[in-house]
C-alpha cells in the first residue's frame, strides 16, 4: 500500500477521504494548510476548521500535522485577488489556491517528505487519458468541483487521489455518520475563505486599497451617474448602479479599472458571440473543435467551438450567444465529463 498525504480542511469530504483511505490500508498522514492569518468564517481556514481537523485524525488513529503557507497564500492568491479587482477584473481565489497552494507547495511538501500520494476531499474523478489522467466531473452533479481542479495536470495529477469522486454528498455524510465523524454534520463551507460575512468584499479590499468613485456610463459614452467603488463593480452586475432613467434595466458590460468607468447596456448588450481566453493549462494535446465550456463554479455547460490561437490561447464562440463573463473569470473546457483544459477570460 501507498503512504498517502491527506489535505485535511476540516470539513466531512477530506475528513471522509482520510478515513477511506484508511480503511483501505495505506499509510496516511493528514495535513491541514494554515493559509489565512485573518478572521475566518467561512469554512476551511478558521482555528476551528484546523481543531476539527486534528480531532478527526485522532479519531482515525492516523498522525496530523500543519503546515503554514500564509505567505505563499498572501503571495499567490490575497494580493493578485486585490490587484484583480484595481484593474477591474474579477478573480477567482479557490482556483489560484489549488493551482499555487494544494497542488504545487503541497504537493512538493510531499515530495520532500517522502509520500508517494497526495489525496484530498474534492468531489471530482481521475480517469484515465492516454499515458496520464485528466480531471472529470464528480458523481453528484450539485457538488461537482471539477472546474476549480483545471490547473491540475500532467505528473502532479497522477500523484493525486480523490477518494469521493464516486459518492455524491449524501453518502458522504452517511458514512461520516456511521465511522462516528465530529465533521458529519458538519455545514459546507462557502464562498472566499478569507472574507467574512460580517466584513464583507467592501471593507477587506477598503482596507488594503483605496477604493474609487467610478462614472457610470452608457454605450454611447453618455454619463449616467456614478459609482461608489468601481473595484467592487463586476460584469453582469444589475443591483447598486441606481442610474435610473428610460430603457428598462441596465447591466454592468464592462469596467475599465484605469479609468474607473462601467458601461452598462441592456441584456441584449450584455450577451455576447463569444471570448477570448488566455493561460490555457491542457490536461494533453491542445484542443480545438466543438466542446461542452463551463464558465462558473456551479454555471452551466454551454457547446461553442473552440479555435486554438496558440498554446497559451483560444478563442470561443458559442453556438448561442451567451452572458458575458468577466476578465479575470476561468472558463474550462469539457469533452463529455472531462477537463481537457481551462484557462483565464482576457481583458
Amino acid at each position: 500500500m501507498s503512504r498517502v498525504m491527506v489535505a485535511m480542511s476540516g470539513g466531512v469530504d477530506s475528513s471522509v477521504a482520510a478515513a477511506l483511505l484508511a480503511r483501505d490500508g495505506h499509510d496516511v498522514v493528514g495535513v491541514t494548510m494554515k493559509l489565512w492569518g485573518g478572521e475566518s468564517d467561512s469554512g476551511c481556514c478558521s482555528v476551528s476548521d484546523v481543531d476539527d481537523a486534528r480531532r478527526v485524525a485522532q479519531q482515525l488513529g492516523i498522525d496530523h500535522h500543519v503546515f503554514n503557507f500564509g505567505d505563499d497564500f498572501e503571495e499567490f492568491v490575497v494580493a493578485p485577488y486585490v490587484a484583480d479587482h484595481v484593474a477591474g477584473r474579477t478573480p477567482n481565489p479557490c482556483v489560484e489556491c489549488n493551482r499555487h497552494l494544494k497542488f504545487d507547495k503541497l504537493l512538493r511538501r510531499a515530495d520532500a517528505l517522502g509520500f508517494d500520494l497526495v489525496a484530498t476531499g474534492h468531489h471530482a474523478r481521475r480517469v484515465p487519458h492516454g499515458s496520464g489522467h485528466r480531471i472529470a466531473r464528480g458523481a453528484d452533479a450539485a457538488k461537482d468541483q471539477s472546474y476549480v481542479l483545471y490547473p491540475l495536470v500532467g505528473a502532479a495529477l497522477d500523484r493525486t487521489l480523490f477518494p469521493l469522486g464516486d459518492m455524491t454528498k449524501d453518502e458522504v455524510r452517511r458514512l461520516a455518520g456511521e465511522v462516528g465523524l465530529r465533521t458529519a454534520n458538519k455545514p459546507d463551507s462557502q464562498d472566499v475563505c478569507f472574507i467574512t460575512r460580517a466584513q464583507g468584499r467592501s471593507s477587506f479590499l477598503g482596507n488594503r486599497i483605496p477604493l474609487r468613485q467610478g462614472r457610470v456610463v452608457d454605450t454611447a459614452g453618455t454619463e449616467l451617474g456614478t459609482i461608489d467603488a468601481v473595484e467592487l463593480v463586476t460584469i453582469g452586475q444589475r443591483r447598486g448602479l441606481d442610474v435610473g432613467g428610460p430603457g428598462g434595466r441596465r447591466y454592468v458590460i464592462g469596467v475599465d479599472g484605469p479609468t474607473a468607468t462601467v458601461t452598462v447596456g441592456t441584456a441584449e448588450d450584455l450577451l455576447a458571440d463569444g471570448v477570448e481566453v488566455t493561460d490555457l493549462v491542457w490536461a494533453g494535446a491542445p484542443m480545438g473543435g466543438r466542446l461542452g465550456v463551463q464558465c462558473s463554479a456551479h454555471g452551466a455547460v454551454c457547446e461553442a467551438d473552440i479555435t486554438v490561437v496558440d498554446e497559451s490561447d483560444v478563442s470561443i464562440r458559442w453556438a448561442q450567444p451567451q452572458r458575458r463573463i468577466a476578465p479575470g473569470q476561468s472558463v474550462v473546457l469539457y469533452e463529455g465529463d472531462e477537463v481537457v483544459g481551462g484557462g483565464i477570460v482576457t481583458g
